[in-house]
Formats: structure tokens, sequence, C-alpha cells
């Protein structure tokens, strides 16, 4: 299997080792890149650790400040690329997205150019979420639905599977989002180009450890920024 999950982190490393250990416990040859944006807390340092006794199956893509989620996976997305991959996954380093999901991920891609894992595929799939948070979730998904017209439950999602020939019609030059709007722009330009986009539902949990990247300026972002998005090729 020709296939490797891309992982964005700034400070996740609490989180990173046992995530690892999860992925390669849920498909032990996938490969795993770590996109870090120099955590100060030593992140990756401890993906250099783990890749040391890997054999190839670990690697660490260091860049040279924090730029944003979106600078992050096209750096990732651009390597991958670059390194020949069929397959590349995408999934947050926070332990919200379970590994145990890649296995389904792999096989169903077979059918898809791009599958989404969705917290509302099957009613509301998530984990430890304050009834607040989760009704903003959920408005945020019917919002982008509304606006774009794409017909899926979960749009504003982060754990995903590619096609290389889907992300090369991509042009990552052109992304104009910087935070987690980079989810729904990405879906939007699958879509925009008729590639055959489905969905698998996932269950989400809440980080246990370390603080969210969310701020009031993403939330911004995104909800100007999906206005515009069927103004944009």
């Amino acid at each position: 299997m020709n296939a490797i999950v891309v992982i964005p982190t700034y400070n996740e490393r609490q989180n990173i080792q046992a995530l690892i250990a999860g992925i390669q416990k849920a498909v032990p040859e996938l490969h795993i890149m770590v996109v870090d944006d120099n955590s100060p807390d030593g992140t990756g340092q401890a993906v250099l650790d783990l890749a040391a006794s890997q054999q190839g199956k670990i690697s660490l893509l260091s860049r040279p400040s924090k730029d944003g989620l979106a600078q992050a996976y096209s750096a990732g997305f651009k390597e991958a690329l670059r390194r020949g991959y069929d397959l590349i996954l995408q999934m947050d380093a926070d332990l919200s997205h379970d590994p145990v999901y890649l296995q389904e991920f792999l096989q169903q891609i077979r059918s898809f150019d791009l599958l989404l894992g969705s917290r509302y595929m099957r009613g509301v799939n998530v984990v430890n979420w304050d009834f607040k948070r989760l009704i903003l979730s959920k408005m945020a998904s019917v919002y982008v639905r509304w606006v774009t017209r794409m017909p899926f439950s979960d749009l504003t999602g982060g754990f995903k599977c590619w096609k290389k020939e889907t992300l090369e019609k991509i042009n990552l030059d052109q992304i104009f989002s910087n935070g987690y709007l980079f989810q729904i722009e990405m879906t939007w330009k699958a879509y925009r180009k008729g590639s055959r986009i489905g969905e698998i539902p996932i269950i989400f949990y809440e980080r246990e450890i370390g603080r969210s990247k969310i701020n009031s300026k993403i939330i911004i972002e995104a909800i100007w920024g999906v206005l515009t998005l069927p103004f944009r090729s």
C-alpha cells in the first residue's frame, strides 16, 4: 500500500506519541508525516526520536514558524505528492480522530476521489463537547451546505483521505484560507472539479490534553470566507 497520513502539529508533544502508536496499531504499513511548525514544546524532536527506529515509516517536515493550518497542510500535501504516494490521508494530532477508522478510509476510497470522515452522517457522534459547541458546529455545517450547495453532512471536519490525482488537480499555491476554513475550501475545490466525494461515519473525541487552536479570528475567517467560495474557481 502506497499511502501516507499527514498530521500538522503545534505543541502536541503530549499527544503525538500516543497518536503514532495508535496509527501503527491500526494500519502498520501506513507511512506517517508530521508537519511541525517549530513547536516550542519539542514536538518535532519527539517525532524524530520515534522515527529513528522506524526505517522510514515516520518522517518529520519541519517548518520555521507557526503559519496557519492551511500552510502546514499544503506543505505536507506537496511533499507527499513529491514522494509519489497514491493515497494521502489527513488527521488531527490531538487524538480527536481515532486511528481505528484509517483502515475503512483506505478500503472505501477505492470508490471515490475524496473521502470525508463525518461526525453527523448518523446522528451526532461527538464525545465530551458541551451543548454550546455542539450547536455551533452543527450550525456551521448547515451554513456551509446552504452557501455552497455541497450535499455532505460534515463539511468542517479534518479527517479525510485523498487520491493523488484529486490533490494534483488543486493548485495548493492558490489556497486563500489560513485556518480551519482550509478544510471547507479544499473540499469545495475538489467538488467544483467534479471529484467523486463520499463520507464515512466517525466518532469525534474532544481533546483531553493541550489547548484548542480555534480562536475568534479563525471563526470570522471561516464565516466570511465561505461566502466568497461560490465566486472562486
